[in-house]
């Protein structure tokens, strides 16, 4: 779950390419519509939005992505409200995922040169309120229940984070989410592949890999329960 089309591949790219390759179901939410993703002028948001959809939906075919589901809120204003919340949440519910990857809504910087954007914290904290209260809580949203969607709770979350504490080894995916990332034109995502690079060898270098994603991950169920 995620604010912009390119945040998932990004984010993980190389991770859900590992996961799709090995069999896994992978699900995209992207909560807004991406249509405030141009400085150039002259550009609209009417203009951009089908372009960013149909980016998006490529990248996620070069991935192996089961479904892409747009919730179209407008770029650059997303906020937590009932509203929001209850979208995500009837996604959530209605996927029932073994894990929420999603955005670390406290990262708010990285380094000395990047401020981290407003609406990428808002999707985390949307998807800190799916957790709890909101997915597994039949009195939340009861209208759902009416839509025939039952409560769910959620068993893992991994968001992406500054200070990692699980990695996982994309040296045989990078290739692969470099090749999803190429299909973000529209975000002149040419010049991305050192920094992309660079990021994916230092994380490797925490884990032990060459490549590497890191994630700082939530379990909120008991193995032994999952077990039986």
């Amino acid at each position: 779950m995620f604010a912009h089309p390119d945040d998932a591949e990004f984010m993980c790219g190389g991770t859900v390419a590992r996961w799709t390759r090995d069999g896994c179901a992978v699900h995209y939410v992207v909560v807004t519509d991406g249509s405030a993703g141009s400085n150039e002028p002259g550009v609209t948001r009417e203009e951009l939005r089908p372009i960013r959809d149909r980016e998006q939906r490529a990248a996620a075919e070069v991935l192996g992505v089961d479904s892409v589901t747009f919730l179209g809120e407008v770029d650059g204003m997303l906020e937590v409200t009932l509203d929001t919340r209850r979208r995500v949440t009837r996604e959530v519910r209605r996927l029932r995922p073994d894990v929420i990857v999603a955005p670390d809504p406290s990262r708010l910087w990285f380094g000395n040169g990047y401020i981290n954007h407003s609406d990428h914290k808002v999707a985390g904290l949307l998807a800190l309120s799916t957790v709890m209260p909101d997915a597994p809580t039949r009195l939340m949203f009861p209208e759902l229940l009416d839509e025939g969607i039952e409560p769910f709770e959620v068993p893992n979350l991994w968001l992406g984070s500054n200070e990692p504490d699980t990695f996982v080894d994309i040296t045989e995916t990078l290739d692969i989410k470099l090749k999803a990332l190429a299909q973000h034109v529209s975000q002149g995502v040419e010049g991305a592949e050192p920094r992309v690079r660079e990021r994916a060898r230092e994380l490797g270098e925490q884990a032990g890999y060459e490549y590497a994603e890191g994630f700082k991950a939530f379990r909120f169920v008991d193995d032994d329960e999952e077990e039986s």
